[in-house]
């Protein structure tokens, strides 16, 4: 059997090259992105099926799956979803509207998604769930209280479906990334730009630093690593007869597991103050 996976999110960063990895590893992908001008860029870079779905939209999520179905002749062994962006800010300074938007992309377009393709796995007795979250599903920091919000909820909810699922062939399993090579930073600036009043703000000063650490050439720390690590962690998720619930990204990520565990809080709070900031 050819494994069929649809992607979400695959215009950039960690959906494109999984997109192009598994095609490589002989997965029938179907990649997916918002935009049709980044379905047609993607159909021109030699991915062979790609589908226009939108998170923040239920009718774009109801036909891409639609077509998703009709490439994959109804079935489907996979589902990564990957697509997802973060809303800068501190929380004081996040209109209402800016966090509904980071929720119907981050949580809500994903869900939607998830329980379609979970009835239909179901039903054909097989199939995996593979949601990538974040560090910051895992621990909190400064300015980014809509996307920890959106993270740590997609994660209670895979928790909770992973064992509601433990007595069917169904499995679900989290990736927590650190910093990744993508184009995640530019869409996060926008989104600060777009969003927040910073100079109204009595968080100027953080909002600089945020810019800074937005607007930065090359890579956002010492621990980042190219998409390809997510991607590794990925194949396993979708090939290991016994796949795991969890799997951590980059050095950051592995030492936020271990603080979260054995730190008081005030101490982890003054570590993610002086990264976040």
């Amino acid at each position: 059997m050819q494994y069929s996976i649809l992607i979400t999110g695959c215009s950039s960063g960690i959906g494109l090259q999984a997109a192009q990895t598994l095609q490589k590893h002989n997965f029938l992908v179907v990649a997916s992105c918002r935009k049709q001008a980044d379905v047609e860029q993607l159909r021109r870079s030699g991915i062979k099926h790609v589908v226009k779905l939108d998170l923040a939209d239920p009718g774009s999520i109801e036909q891409g799956l639609k077509e998703t179905l009709e490439i994959t002749g109804g079935r489907l062994f996979a589902l990564f979803n990957n697509g997802a962006y973060g809303q800068p800010g501190a929380v004081e300074d996040l209109p209402v509207n800016a966090l509904r938007q980071q929720f119907e992309v981050n949580l809500f377009g994903t869900h939607d998604l998830t329980t379609r393709v979970v009835k239909l796995m179901l039903e054909q007795g097989y199939g995996r769930i593979v949601q990538n979250s974040s560090v910051l599903g895992m621990v909190a920091a400064p300015f980014r209280g809509a996307y920890n919000a959106s993270k740590f909820a997609l994660e209670g909810l895979t928790d909770t479906m992973r064992m509601e699922l433990s007595d069917t062939p169904v499995k679900v399993s989290l990736i927590e990334p650190g910093p990744i090579v993508s184009k995640f930073r530019d869409n996060a600036l926008h989104a600060l730009q777009d969003n927040i009043d910073m100079q109204a703000s009595r968080h100027q000063q953080g909002y600089e630093a945020a810019v800074a650490r937005l607007t930065k050439v090359g890579p956002a720390s010492s621990g980042t690593l190219p998409a390809s690590a997510v991607v590794d962690k990925l194949l396993h998720a979708l090939v290991s007869p016994r796949p795991k619930a969890r799997y951590y990204v980059t050095w950051p990520t592995y030492a936020a597991a271990i603080m979260r565990r054995l730190l008081p809080t005030a101490l982890l709070d003054y570590v993610m103050r002086s990264k976040g900031s």
